[in-house]
């Protein structure tokens, strides 16, 4: 497993992959283990890189290119801008709660506070456009076996 030891590494993971989980097991690559490059056993909070894990991930999710959500099983995914139009071209196999845009602040009193953009409020006039322009079976080849077969495939996380 190769490791990522910059922010830029870890932009390029993720636009590679397309769609990777934060840390959560599941359909995914996961960036802090591409971060550490090793499988974590248990949480990355107690993993002796955490500081680096935490200022790589954080790094990533500000970026304009990454899409924050709880996509895959109600854990944070990160999403590259590539696939935006894949996704919200298939958005209605989709819970709304799973296309929210997740922001995490940290507040000066160490509190960690998220907040939640709906989709589709998010989403860039733009790529509602590139959108439309997607076939649907492009959008699944783009975005991978995970995801739903249809909307009555949804569960709520």
């Amino acid at each position: 497993m190769r490791r990522i030891t910059s922010a830029d590494q870890a932009l390029d993971f993720v636009r590679e992959h397309g769609v990777v989980l934060a840390s959560a097991k599941g359909p995914a690559p996961r960036l802090t283990e591409a971060i550490v490059g090793a499988t974590i056993k248990g949480s990355w909070w107690a993993h002796p890189q955490s500081r680096r894990i935490f200022a790589i991930l954080t790094d990533v999710a500000e970026s304009e290119q990454i899409l924050v959500c709880r996509l895959i099983n109600g854990r944070i995914t990160l999403v590259h801008r590539r696939l935006w139009p894949s996704l919200i071209r298939l958005a209605e196999r989709f819970a709304p709660q799973q296309l929210a845009q997740v922001r995490e602040e940290h507040t000066a009193s160490g509190r960690h506070v998220t907040h939640a953009v709906p989709y589709p409020q998010w989403v860039p006039l733009e790529v509602l456009g590139e959108a439309r322009r997607v076939r649907e079976q492009d959008a699944l080849r783009a975005l991978g076996s995970w995801v739903p077969s249809s909307r009555r495939d949804v569960h709520a996380p």
